[in-house]
């Protein structure tokens, strides 16, 4: 049986662990041929081993997504092990949250080079051979923090507002080569960052149970659903999809807090 993204080199970054890692194995599944990025190069290496093993065409390489050198020798190495990219999934990024007076410069610069200027590294690495072989797929992991604002994590948001703004921009310059570039907004998913941030409550626990109440089904979202949702954005199914968001956050966003 034919899987769905049959065809589909799909270039992944933050691939190493959380959503990146679901997005790979959920993309493996459906018949892609991956090639991964991430900053932890071991962490990648043992993953990609894994996933190889299972039989799984699989290319990667440890790189920066903030060098955009490192990033345009990743990529020439996907073409070598894969074959050109036609898709891509700007993934990896870091959370930066300060009340915004008492944010550093060094931090702004982190938090845009990372969220922002690293998307655009990639974007612009394999935007040529999507544009020279007739169409591609680039899909950006976006937040609800592209368009709603929580108190405290500035400059987050105004990083993700702008990559909406990116991907509004790239999905309308280049639609008529082809190329279609979509984000995908979630909520809170269960990952490691998750964790660490109810971990840097004084309880833990009560801080994850205050995190369910602001869902109206009562929980937050697996990797794997993100995935799910990802898959179909990176897909042939929505061939008309182009220059939008998606929101996963099982109706957070919509939710009135009194």
């Amino acid at each position: 049986m034919a899987g769905r993204l049959d065809g589909k080199r799909i270039v992944v970054t933050g691939a190493a662990q959380g959503i990146g890692l679901a997005m790979a194995e959920c993309f493996l599944a459906e018949g892609a041929s991956l090639f991964l990025i991430d900053r932890d190069g071991d962490l990648l290496a043992a993953e990609a081993g894994r996933l190889r093993a299972d039989g799984g065409r699989i290319g990667h390489a440890a790189a920066d997504i903030t060098d955009a050198d490192a990033i345009a020798r990743a990529v020439a190495a996907a073409a070598g092990e894969i074959g050109r990219p036609n898709a891509l999934v700007n993934n990896a990024g870091v959370n930066v949250f300060f009340e915004p007076l008492a944010l550093s410069d060094a931090d702004w610069q982190r938090c845009f080079d990372i969220n922002l200027k690293g998307a655009w590294n990639c974007s612009r690495a394999v935007l040529p051979g999507m544009i020279e072989d007739g169409g591609g797929v680039i899909l950006n992991i976006a937040s609800t923090h592209a368009f709603t604002i929580i108190p405290h994590t500035f400059p987050y948001p105004v990083a993700k507002h702008a990559l909406i703004g990116m991907t509004k921009a790239l999905g309308l310059e280049y639609a008529g080569q082809g190329v279609r570039v979509n984000a995908l907004a979630p909520g809170y998913v269960r990952t490691q960052k998750a964790v660490e941030y109810w971990n840097s409550f004084p309880d833990p626990v009560a801080a994850e149970a205050q995190t369910m109440t602001l869902h109206p089904g009562g929980r937050i979202a697996s990797p794997e659903e993100i995935a799910k949702a990802a898959l179909f954005m990176i897909s042939d199914e929505c061939p008309f999809m182009n220059a939008t968001c998606l929101t996963v956050d099982g109706g957070m966003s919509v939710l009135h807090h009194p």
